[in-house]
């Protein structure tokens, strides 16, 4: 377990919080590890009804800790045991419907993995950007596949291709978010929706997202293989090691 994620069972609910907000929630592989742990752990659980992910702080996450991440072996980035591929696969497979809120910026991973989630509050003022072609890097969780299903070959090639940043209302647009809350009403929007979904019959509920999920899933865990071969090559690559010495070059 990581001490930067916060898992708490309440009822029938697991809480799932990104609890480094000095860090802007950066998520190291520690991190990813207990990720994964809880999202696996959850499909052996019969009484769980629902599974929430928040960030603590101003940020929902600033997504990968690159530093943390390249202090690793970027060579088994494809390999099977590794916790973030561990992670995308049980968000990909998970049966437990999965509630998220999102504030501030959500980078990266943050974004992808929302759209593994069954309902997505953004607030208002909050940011998205997918930059992994500006660290020349390919995107991950199926987002090349899953979001030109959602919005369109151009909106996805805007945001893939060049990393243009959207806010909540394209969320909402293109159907990445659920829910738009106002600015400082996420926290009472979040948690109306959740008690929306405890009150729904239980084995409807997950049948009901079952069905929704069951064209995508073989689709979508072949489309993660693809992408996390091209990532794994892609780390070493003189593209990647330039890109990244100028994101530090920039934050330094």
């Amino acid at each position: 377990m990581s001490e930067h994620v916060r898992i708490e069972r309440d009822g029938t609910v697991l809480a799932i919080t990104l609890a480094r907000p000095q860090r802007r929630n950066a998520i190291t592989v520690a991190m990813y590890a207990a990720l994964a742990d809880a999202i696996e752990g959850a499909a052996s659980d019969p009484d769980l009804r629902l599974i929430t992910i928040r960030g603590d702080g101003v940020d929902f996450t600033a997504g990968n800790d690159l530093a943390d991440f390249l202090a690793g072996d970027p060579a088994r980035a494809s390999d099977d045991d590794v916790p973030v591929w561990r992670l995308l696969r049980a968000l990909a497979v998970n049966e437990v419907p999965i509630l998220a809120a999102v504030q501030g910026n959500a980078v990266g991973i943050g974004t992808t993995l929302l759209f593994h989630c069954d309902l997505v509050i953004a607030e208002e003022g909050c940011r998205f950007v997918m930059p992994f072609v500006d660290l020349g890097l390919v995107p991950e969780a199926a987002s090349s596949l899953l979001m030109p299903r959602l919005a369109g070959r151009r909106a996805a090639a805007k945001h893939l291709l060049l990393g243009e940043p959207f806010g909540a209302g394209e969320a909402h647009d293109m159907g990445l978010a659920s829910h738009v809350a106002a600015r400082g009403e996420l926290g009472a929007t979040f948690a109306k929706l959740q008690q929306a979904v405890i009150a729904k019959p239980v084995q409807a509920f997950r049948l009901t997202q079952k069905l929704l999920r069951t064209d995508d899933r073989d689709s979508v865990l072949e489309r993660m293989t693809l992408e996390n071969g091209h990532f794994s090559e892609r780390l070493t690559s003189d593209e990647v090691k330039q890109a990244i010495a100028s994101f530090f070059a920039k934050r330094g």
